[in-house]
């Protein structure tokens, strides 16, 4: 048995050979009360699953399997007849010989409530002991749950029902019902295994509804839920969590034609959650943090909104129809990701949303695409691991940057007519990258199949960078677009079309001076194909200060600047008046900065002298963690400490200077205190913590209290004491995290150590608390302090990874790789690692891989800005 993971040839083998017509599922949940099994060595703490699936088998006496990851199982029948559980069980499938052409299979077992977020996450609240429960299963974890088929294309209808402890109310993806204390709920529409949902606990819960009325008259009724824990339901600002809401439902019904299908809309905004959300029809959810204790700037709600946009755009891109199989996974996230900027923009009060898209999502998407692991937006999915780790930048953020090339392409209203068409003709159905290229094509008239053999079929960055000719009249005689593609550094299996030239759809800009500002005043929008494309319509311009090869941010690339460009953005860039042309210019800035082009030094010059004029705050924000990135990574060595000190004072200088109680103000406090280190920076940072200093209009309320504290705590500033103290003061889940964060940051040998204990050798953490250690453990500032684990973290991944579940896994190899230990010996160190290990899981590897990718980049930056000094 290969165990927990399922390859895309025995999906494609299953699917071909069963279809489903229901599942009914029963789940037992009054054993997440109550005492548990104790001890380090106790059986885990279980409730009873009870799972009846109808199928039909095409090869009647054919054999299969069904998918269920437990403890133990009480019981198994088929057609009636019962199975011995210990010979067809095998901790992971459920063998199944001799189908009939119709089938039922009764499944009785003990699964395993979990504190990894994978399947149904048992979190209890340290503030009131309160227990909350909640599933996540993407892409393959409802099997933890109930005995399935977990695979996309085998859709059916679901009838839970669930018993819970007395006083706690649950929802699923249907509307429920109190049944003589059972909760009874609505039979779904046929969906995959991995959208179904449960969640349960003594929630706080707000109602709503949404209602529309279309133009034949009908009228739809949709109604509205929220919740989140009862400690957080002070902090719940549950109106506008539905305003967004009945914005989205309105943009999508107007543009898609398609009402929402799945009846109710309940959010819940849920402890320890591994991801931002999850699109379960009916029952979509967030993790708890986007429900805010404190003071945080516009870019948050922001975020939030987008996120709840973006689950709403999976109920038709991805819940009402869905992929076959994990390939296609852009089908669903690429369109989520570019509609729930899109309906952001056009449907909220975000509406400079597409500045964020442009210097936050694709900042994601192009160090994606230049990793050794990048691969087409349309990838080659082997297994549920390969699955797992595709959730990335390149099936997000890139896809989505693409689709928004497909718009400036193929035109607006043929993308979104070719939407509607697409929902009417698949609906609960799967489809491939030839369904939705089929409707385009109808729609547009453009040819798709060449757009798709570029855009989602290859992988890699294209760098666009302008060429100006002047004549002797200094006016433009020719302005072209050079293009070029660069293979990742470091492959050792290259996809197709590597390196690769695309046609992009672009806005070239012109800028100049006017009144002491930069301005636009040339634009041509136009066709960019080949290696050189020569932009007639800019000839005879006046000469440009500043050409944008990517102006408005149409098509996805790395802009590059000429040199007068450049000299212009290096004395002139806080002149640029467009907020969007800004940006831009402050992501190709960063890309020269990673691609060791630009020396960091530099890039933290630009930030302390123009970052003080940035207004879009969530910009801003970015700026700030470009710019520590910088002084932590891409500075040489010996001017790390001048880096630092130079941004701490300019930080504070910002801060003190900033409008009393804006939100940029807090943003410039929060970046002081990641930078702060001399003892005049922390002693401030103390005293505004116990009161004896103020900043007029800063408010230092606990989250940000708790952001003063970890840098106190990471130079020995704040001890152990001092910690439990504002743990007293507060004692919610959020604080708990924040205390262990703080405790791992401090710097001694034996606080490193334990913290290495805690989520390498044992795996008693939760998925929360792991990732707060880490975080703690792996200060800028201590260096030498995690020296030793260099070679301790080559020596143990492999066995993590065998050992924890797929998650913890990702946390521990992406979190403990020694990036930190910056040096010639730790690349030497990964790549032993990675010849030794040629037979590691291809997950294991491509982490390690990337990881690898990140240190080389590393020392070339850090290469590069040493020659300035020199």
């Amino acid at each position: 048995m290969p165990g927990e993971n399922l390859s895309r040839d025995e999906a494609q083998e299953r699917a071909a050979l069963l279809s489903v017509d229901g599942y009914e599922v029963s789940l037992d949940l009054r054993s997440a009360v109550g005492e548990g099994p104790g001890g380090a060595d106790a059986e885990p703490r279980t409730f009873r699953s009870v799972t009846t699936i109808r199928f039909r088998c095409a090869e009647p006496g054919a054999g299969s399997f069904a998918d269920l990851i437990a403890p133990s199982v009480t019981a198994v029948s088929l057609n009636g007849k019962d199975l011995d559980p210990s010979e067809v069980f095998d901790g992971t499938r459920i063998q199944l010989e001799d189908l009939a052409a119709e089938n039922e299979l009764v499944v009785d077992a003990r699964c395993a409530y979990s504190r990894t977020g994978e399947g149904l996450h048992r979190f209890v609240d340290p503030e009131d002991g309160e227990v909350y429960l909640y599933t996540q299963y993407e892409p393959a974890d409802s099997r933890r749950v109930f005995a399935n088929f977990e695979q996309p294309d085998l859709k059916a209808p679901f009838r839970f029902e669930v018993r819970a402890p007395e006083g706690w109310t649950a929802w699923s993806n249907g509307a429920g019902e109190l049944q003589d204390g059972v909760w009874r709920f609505a039979e779904t529409k046929p969906i995959s295994t991995y959208i179904t949902a449960v969640v349960a606990g003594p929630y706080h819960y707000v109602t709503d509804s949404y209602s529309r009325t279309f133009d034949d008259g009908t009228t739809l009724e949709i109604p509205l839920g929220a919740m989140c824990r009862k400690g957080l339901a002070k902090h719940f600002d549950a109106d506008d969590v539905f305003l967004v809401t009945k914005q989205g439902l309105d943009f999508f019904h107007d543009h898609f034609d398609y009402p929402y299908p799945f009846g109710k809309y309940d959010q819940a905004f849920v402890p320890e959650y591994n991801l931002g959300a999850m699109e379960n029809p009916g029952m979509v959810t967030f993790r708890e943090e986007f429900i805010f204790r404190g003071k945080v700037t516009q870019a948050s709600y922001e975020r939030r909104a987008n996120v709840i946009l973006h689950e709403m755009a999976h109920m038709w891109f991805g819940d009402l129809v869905t992929m076959v199989w994990w390939d296609d996974l852009w089908l669903k996230e690429s369109f989520a990701d570019f509609m729930g900027s899109f309906s952001l923009v056009e449907a909220t009060r975000f509406t400079d949303g597409w500045i964020t898209f442009a210097n936050n999502r694709k900042a994601w998407a192009y160090r994606a695409d230049q990793l050794p692991s990048t691969h087409p937006v349309t990838a080659d999915i082997r297994d549920l691991e390969d699955a797992k780790l595709n959730f990335d930048g390149i099936t997000y953020a890139k896809g989505a940057a693409v689709l928004k090339q497909l718009v400036a392409y193929a035109g607006r209203d043929a993308f979104l007519e070719g939407a509607r068409r697409y929902f009417k003709r698949n609906a609960y159905g799967n489809t491939r990258l030839g369904d939705l290229l089929s409707v385009l094509e109808e729609t547009s008239g453009r040819d798709m199949t060449t757009w798709a053999r570029s855009w989602l079929q290859t992988a890699g960055v294209n760098s666009l960078t302008p060429q100006v000719r002047l004549d002797e009249d200094g006016r433009i005689a020719e302005l072209s677009v050079l293009q070029e593609a660069a293979a990742p550094a470091h492959r050792t299996a290259p996809p197709s079309g590597i390196p690769q030239l695309r046609p992009h759809r672009v806005a070239v800009g012109l800028y100049r001076s006017e009144g002491g500002a930069l301005v636009r005043y040339a634009r041509a929008e136009t066709d960019v194909h080949g290696p050189r494309t020569v932009i007639g319509e800019l000839a005879g311009a006046g000469a440009p200060e500043l050409v944008l090869v990517n102006d408005d941010d149409l098509t996805y690339c790395k802009m590059r600047l000429d040199d007068v460009s450049l000299a212009t953005l290096k004395d002139r860039l806080g002149d640029i008046t467009d907020p969007l042309a800004r940006a831009l210019c402050w992501s190709a800035l960063w890309n020269l900065t990673r691609d060791a082009l630009l020396p960091a030094r530099d890039f933290i010059d630009l930030v302390l002298r123009f970052a003080g004029r940035e207004s879009d705050i969530g910009v801003l924000q970015m700026l700030h963690a470009w710019a520590n990135s910088a002084q932590t990574h891409y500075a040489a060595p010996e001017w790390r400490a001048t880096g630092g000190r130079l941004l701490a004072e300019g930080a504070l200088r910002e801060l003190r200077r900033a409008e009393p109680g804006s939100q940029h103000q807090l943003t410039w406090a929060r970046f002081f205190a990641a930078t702060a280190s001399q003892e005049a920076e922390l002693r401030l940072l103390r005293e505004l913590l116990d009161g004896t200093a103020t900043i007029e209009g800063l408010e230092v309320d606990q989250e940000l209290r708790w952001a003063f504290l970890e840098p106190l705590a990471a130079h020995g500033a704040a001890d152990g004491s001092v910690l439990a103290a504002e743990l007293a003061r507060d004692d919610t889940a959020s604080g708990k995290r924040h205390q262990i964060r703080c405790l791992a940051a401090r710097p001694s040998a034996e606080v490193k150590a334990q913290a290495w204990a805690r989520v390498v050798e044992s795996d008693t953490l939760s998925n929360a608390l792991v990732e707060a250690t880490i975080a703690g453990m792996v200060q800028p500032s201590q260096r030498e302090l995690l020296a030793p684990y260099t070679e301790r973290y080559f020596a143990v991944i492999e066995r993590v990874w065998a050992e924890r579940s797929i998650q913890i896994g990702m946390d521990v190899v992406r979190g403990l790789f020694p990036s930190l230990r910056d040096s010639r010996e730790t690349l030497d160190a990964a790549d032993a690692w990675l010849t030794a290990h040629e037979a590691a899981p291809p997950a294991l590897r491509r982490l390690v891989l990337e990881a690898r990718d990140d240190l080389a980049r590393t020392l070339r930056a850090q290469a590069r800005d040493a020659r300035t000094a020199g």
